[in-house]
């Protein structure tokens, strides 16, 4: 910690004092720092490691392009470090989601899915640009647009599935060779990692944290996150009836402008429900091998599912994928075969809205925005 603030401090010419730790991860420290004249930043110190070195050249560049995110007050590509703008202890979307205020919850989950969609219309342009940025901050480990972690993912589900003695049926891999290539035309700017947790809802409206994974990618991809929802997340439980359609929609609206033709139904619906599956295979990959035991998706916060209760969650959703039989067929048969015994309990709703008495309510709370398609 005395290295980090040392660092920073004269990366900023100034002490820092009185860090906070604000949780950070495997890859990287995050602290919260007293400067000399009184104010306060945000220090994110990054580690040696292979992940670490490929968070720091991504969120480097990402923030730098300047669409979202606080502001990138100064970097250090030799420890390597961030000094970003301190947005202070705004609730996070998650906060909004585990707590007992509907309102407030719906609205936030509306503020999310807005911005998230403008960030991606508005991010098209800049592809070149995020590419500059990051050849800038490089350090040898690519980024999650050049890695082929689809692909791998695919590889792996096979493995495992033969290592679980779960019959595969034919021609599942090739439909996932071609759930792969899921809207390769309609790339965009995420910020990578856009969970309740990672969304600040302050008084100036939603202000998106960790970049770590920025890249452009499909926009169905970021969509998923809608539907599923949160497709790579800890806080998912179930939405109210409606409500995942009304977020979705305010996301489409909002993408639309820079691809007119997403207006259209059924290339939209395609292209989310390949996003669907290719999340399934990667939390399927990620979470059954370690579900011999089962355990909270999180370490400390609660409630928080299961991850045998994601995974029942997520296969069920993927069974109905009839587009592709072989998948559908594949989720069946780990809901039959291996979920079954697990006698889980189903996930349930999200904490702020369990005391909706009707799914009527939902109209309420987040009144039906106006289509896509009468948008363009």
């Amino acid at each position: 910690m005395d290295s980090i603030l040392r660092a920073a401090g004269d990366l900023l010419d100034t002490e820092l004092s009185d860090p906070i730790d604000l949780g950070g991860s495997r890859r990287s420290t995050v602290v919260r720092c007293r400067t000399a004249s009184g104010g306060s930043v945000i220090v994110k110190a990054f580690s040696g490691e292979p992940e670490g070195l490929r968070s720091f050249a991504s969120e480097a560049a990402g923030l730098s392009l300047r669409l979202a995110g606080p502001e990138l007050i100064a970097v250090d590509a030799a420890v390597p470090l961030l000094v970003l703008e301190d947005l202070g202890d705004a609730p996070t979307l998650a906060d909004l989601l585990l707590g007992d205020d509907p309102k407030a919850a719906a609205t936030g989950l509306l503020a999310w899915a807005r911005g998230l969609g403008r960030l991606a219309a508005g991010s098209v342009p800049k592809r070149a640009d995020l590419a500059r940025l990051r050849a800038r901050y490089d350090k040898g480990v690519p980024s999650w647009e050049d890695e082929p972690w689809i692909e791998r993912n695919f590889a792996d589900l096979l493995a495992l599935l033969d290592q679980t003695s779960v019959a595969v049926p034919k021609g599942l891999a090739g439909e996932l060779a071609e759930i792969g290539a899921v809207g390769a035309e309609y790339l965009a700017f995420t910020p990578g990692d856009t969970c309740p947790d990672n969304n600040l809802l302050t008084q100036d409206g939603l202000r998106l944290i960790d970049f770590e994974a920025a890249c452009f990618q499909s926009v169905f991809l970021t969509a998923a996150y809608c539907r599923m929802p949160f497709s790579t997340c800890w806080c998912v439980f179930r939405l109210p009836t409606g409500l995942s359609e009304e977020i979705e929609r305010a996301f489409r609206a909002e993408v639309v402008n820079a691809y007119p033709e997403l207006a259209g139904g059924a290339v939209w619906q395609a292209g989310v429900r390949r996003a669907i599956a290719v999340w399934t295979v990667d939390a399927t990959v990620a979470l059954l091998p370690r579900t011999l035991e089962d355990g909270p998706l999180h370490p400390t916060r609660r409630p928080v599912p299961t991850r045998r209760q994601l995974l029942e969650h997520r296969w069920g959703m993927a069974s109905t994928l009839e587009e592709f039989p072989a998948l559908a067929a594949t989720m069946r048969t780990l809901l039959r075969d291996v979920a079954r015994g697990w006698e889980t309990p189903p996930l349930q709703g999200y904490p702020a809205f369990s005391e909706l008495g009707s799914d009527d309510l939902v109209q309420e709370l987040c009144p039906s925005e106006p289509s896509p398609e009468r948008t363009v």
